[in-house]
This record gives C-alpha cells, sequence and structure tokens, in this order.
C-alpha cells in the first residue's frame, strides 16, 4: 500500500497533534500508523504519520504546500515522502563480505525497500559477489599518502549515481569532513561494537583484554568525529572468558548484520529523527 510518510520536529506546545490531526482529517486523510514522542529533557515533539496516498486528493507536492503553513505556525522541522519513490542506496565495504552480502541478500529477495544503483570498494575482493547482483562495482583504491584523489572519485560517484543514503558495510577507511557534512544524516556505518565502548580499531581485542560479559555492534550517522554521531541501533550478545578473540569476532558478525540491516531500514521507511546528537527511532 501506498502512503505519505510525515514527519515533524518541533518545540514542545499543546495542540501540535491536534492541528495536524485535524489537517489530516479535513482533507479525509486516512492514518495507518501514527507515533508521537514528548522529550521532556529538551523540550521537543516528534512525530510520525503514514497516511495512505489514495486517501487524499494531492501529491506530494501539493500535500507540501496545503501543509506549509501549519509547519511555519509551530516551527517545525519536517519532511513529507511517498513509500513509492524508493531510496537509492550507495553500499561501501573493503574486503570484508559479511554486511555486504547480508544487504545485498535482503535486497535481492525484497526485504529492503530500495534501489543500490552501485557498491563502491577500496579493494577488487568483493566485486564477483556484487556483479552476481548484477549491480555495478566500482574499486577506487584508496593511496595511503594521498587519500584526496580517491575520495574526490567517491564522491563522483555517489553524486552521479544520485545517492539517497550512503551505507558503509565494513568499509574500512575514515571518510573527509567535507563528505561527511555534505552527506549529514545520510551516511550510515556499522561500527563493531557497543559505541560508545570501544571506539576506533580492533574493538573485540580491546573488549577480551576487559574481559567483558556482552560485545554488541551500533549502527549509526557518520559525523566529522570518529564514531561519534548520531546512534540508530544496537545490539549485543553475551560472551564469556570461555570465548577467544576469533569466537567473539564471529560473534559479533552475526550482530553486526542484524544491526546494520535494521538501521538501514529505519532510515529507509523514515523512522529516524534527529535532535542535536540523539536520535529518536519510531521502529
Amino acid at each position: 500500500m501506498r502512503t505519505f510518510r510525515l514527519v515533524i520536529a518541533c518545540p514542545d506546545r499543546v495542540g501540535i497533534v491536534a492541528k495536524v490531526s485535524n489537517f489530516l482529517a479535513t482533507y479525509n486523510g486516512w492514518i495507518t500508523e501514527a507515533s508521537h514522542h514528548s522529550d521532556n529533557q529538551s523540550g521537543w515533539f516528534f512525530m510520525r504519520h503514514e497516511i495512505r496516498a489514495d486517501s487524499l486528493p494531492f501529491d506530494l507536492d501539493g500535500f507540501r504546500q496545503a501543509f506549509s503553513p501549519i509547519a511555519r505556525e509551530f516551527s517545525m522541522e519536517w519532511r513529507v515522502t511517498d513509500s513509492a519513490q524508493k531510496k537509492r542506496v550507495v553500499l561501501m565495504a573493503s574486503r570484508e563480505s559479511h554486511c555486504l552480502a547480508d544487504l545485498l541478500h535482503r535486497w535481492h529477495s525484497n526485504e529492503l525497500d530500495c534501489e543500490i544503483p552501485c557498491v563502491i570498494s577500496n579493494h577488487n575482493d568483493l566485486r564477483s559477489m556484487v556483479e552476481w547482483h548484477g549491480i555495478p562495482f566500482f574499486h577506487v583504491p584508496v593511496n595511503p599518502e594521498d587519500k584526496q584523489p580517491a575520495f574526490d572519485e567517491v564522491e563522483r560517484l555517489v553524486k552521479a549515481h544520485e545517492a539517497d543514503v550512503i551505507v558503509l558495510a565494513r568499509y574500512m577507511q575514515i571518510l573527509p569532513a567535507q563528505l561527511c557534512a555534505e552527506f549529514s544524516q545520510r551516511v550510515i556505518n556499522i561500527h563493531h561494537s557497543f559505541l560508545p565502548s570501544f571506539v576506533g580499531a580492533k574493538p573485540y581485542h580491546q573488549a577480551s583484554l576487559r574481559g567483558v560479559k556482552l560485545i554488541g555492534a551500533t549502527s549509526h550517522y557518520v559525523t566529522e568525529e570518529l564514531d561519534a554521531g548520531p546512534i540508530i541501533e544496537q545490539d549485543v550478545v553475551r560472551v564469556s572468558h570461555r570465548d577467544s578473540i576469533e569466537e567473539m569476532v564471529r560473534l559479533g558478525k552475526d550482530v553486526e548484520k542484524m544491526v546494520l540491516s535494521r538501521g538501514l531500514r529505519y532510515h529507509l521507511e523514515d523512522r529516524v529523527l534527529v535532535h542535536d546528537n540523539k536520535t529518536v527511532v519510531f521502529d
């Protein structure tokens, strides 16, 4: 069923839900899902509604025009999207295949409602797997002595393929600040750690040395500060002193796949609202 997704964040006050509901009722809008959250700490209100597109008398542009006066009245940060317009997802990976293979499988089996116009990698290892799915593969090697030409090419490819979102499926390079800023809240990373613990490289080794009992993974938006962007999704698995680093890595990979796919799905379905460095996720 085709829906319009109305997502709103604004300073909290009386009458927001009533005003939006009355607007939709006026145009015979059929709400199929409604989510609200009032954040007492920040004083902000968050809302996500799905409305049957065939119940409304206008298209997406008509919706925006009709709703704009209400948005101005309540100082809303808002967007409305059409579920029929699939987001274009550019995947990036290095040598490890588990996250990329999982996303490709979910896309191939229609579990992820998106388009994947290409995959970009700094190594050639995963080419055959990607091309088996009929997706273009671009090898963009990164020279450790001068990384900028590679990232210039990455930016060119991302823009040429009209990406709505970039997913770092274990892409083991740090994106430059300019690219992070230009695609703010549109670059999703999977970190093989339950952030903010064990940031940076080799988190399983760090966790093993600390004798942790839970290891996990974190899906987050990429910012200029390494591993510090707004968190979308997390999960954990229990381990013990009996588990070697290799066993922890194996268990961790399963968690990474699930957390990344859920985080991407929430983004594709417009379920993630970012305020400051915190997210509200209407899962």
